[in-house]
C-alpha cells in the first residue's frame, strides 16, 4: 500500500494516532487499528439502536444485527474515505458520523422489509390510542378524529398528508421515511409539524379545542 502523508501536524495526537494506524504501510498495524475501530463502532451503533428502540421496535437478535451490519459497513466507508479527513473535528467523532448513518439507512431498509409492521392507512381506529386520548369519553374524541380526518383530507397538501398519515396514523418511524422517501429527519419533522399546526388551526375554528392545548 502506498505510504500518505495523512498525520499532518494540524491534527490533535489521537487523532492522528489513528489516521496513521489506518493508512499505515504495514498490514498488522492496519488490522489492529481496524479492529479497534469497529469495537468502537459497533458500541456507538448499539447505544443508538437502543436510542431508537421505542420508535423503531427493533429488539434482541434483530438490533444486535443491525448493529453489526452498521459497524461493518461505517468501518468500510471510514477506511475509503481516510484521505478525506481533515482534522475539522476529532478523528472519532468524525467517524461517529459515518455510523449513525448507517444505523439510520438500515433502520429504515430493515422497517420496508417487514410489511406487517406497516399499519392500514385509512386505519383511523388507531388513532384515539396514539393521540393519548381518554376511552370513558369516546363521544367527545370521536366527534374530535372525525374533525381531525376531515382537515387532513381538505388543509393539508398531498406531501404533508402523506406524511402526517405515514408518522401519525401508521406509525411509521422516521428512520423508514428517510429510507423511501430519500430525504431526511428535518424535512419529514418540518413537514409533519406544519401539517400538525394545520390541523390544530382547523379544530380550533372548528370548535373542537380551545385554543390552548394542541391534540395533534
Amino acid at each position: 500500500m502506498e505510504q500518505r502523508d495523512l498525520a499532518g501536524p494540524h491534527l490533535d495526537a489521537e487523532s492522528a494516532a489513528w489516521v496513521a494506524a489506518l493508512g499505515d504501510g504495514s498490514r498488522r498495524t492496519r488490522e489492529d487499528a481496524q479492529e479497534r475501530l469497529h469495537g468502537l463502532l459497533l458500541r456507538i451503533a448499539r447505544s443508538e439502536l437502543r436510542r431508537r428502540s421505542t420508535d423503531t421496535r427493533v429488539t434482541g437478535p434483530e438490533l444486535d444485527d443491525l448493529a453489526h451490519q452498521a459497524a461493518a459497513d461505517a468501518l468500510l466507508a471510514v477506511t475509503r474515505k481516510l484521505g478525506d479527513f481533515r482534522g475539522e473535528s476529532r478523528f472519532t467523532t468524525w467517524a461517529y458520523r459515518f455510523v449513525v448513518l448507517e444505523v439510520s439507512a438500515k433502520l429504515g431498509r430493515h422497517f420496508w422489509r417487514r410489511p406487517t409492521a406497516v399499519l392500514d392507512a385509512e386505519d383511523w381506529e388507531r388513532l384515539p390510542d396514539r393521540l393519548g386520548l381518554d376511552p370513558a369519553q369516546e363521544p367527545q374524541w370521536r366527534e374530535l378524529v372525525d374533525a381531525l380526518r376531515q382537515g387532513v383530507d381538505e388543509v393539508l397538501t398531498e406531501h404533508q398528508r402523506r406524511a402526517f398519515v405515514a408518522v401519525v396514523v401508521d406509525g411509521v418511524p422516521l428512520d423508514a421515511l428517510v429510507a423511501r422517501w430519500d430525504t431526511n429527519r428535518n424535512a419529514i419533522y418540518k413537514t409533519v409539524s406544519d401539517a400538525r399546526r394545520k390541523l390544530r388551526a382547523h379544530l380550533v375554528a372548528g370548535g373542537h379545542l380551545d385554543g390552548k392545548a394542541g391534540t395533534t
